[in-house]
């Protein structure tokens, strides 16, 4: 048996954003997306994008950043890839880290391709 615990989802995201937030260039917000009943009936949406917005919006150097979070076996879901889709046709950056360390290396990757600096 493996010693070695996985995390949630939910946990990988908050590892996610405390890595992130150590860097000056990385600005980042929990979305949250769902639906709440308000006091007559009326339903209100709440959260950037809608349905597949990513779990974590921000900037990266300056760049609009989106994160989606997947666990090892997550998969994105057809709201999310068209979220992607969307973010990127308009020169969003949107990344799908699996561990923190993906998270870092693909901030790492983006600077170096773009030439943008912390």
């Amino acid at each position: 048996m493996s010693s070695r615990v996985s995390m949630t989802e939910s946990q990988l995201q908050d590892a996610i954003r405390l890595a992130l937030g150590a860097d000056p260039g990385v600005l980042t917000f929990r979305n949250n997306i769902g639906h709440a009943v308000m006091q007559g009936g009326r339903r209100v949406t709440f959260g950037v994008g809608g349905p597949g917005g990513a779990d974590l919006i921000g900037i990266l150097d300056r760049h609009p950043l989106a994160i989606e979070i997947k666990t090892p076996t997550g998969r994105q879901s057809k709201e999310q890839k068209q979220f992607q889709q969307l973010w990127e046709a308009r020169g969003g950056i949107y990344i799908m880290p699996r561990s923190v360390d993906e998270a870092l290396a693909l901030i790492a990757r983006i600077r170096a391709a773009t030439g943008a600096c912390q």
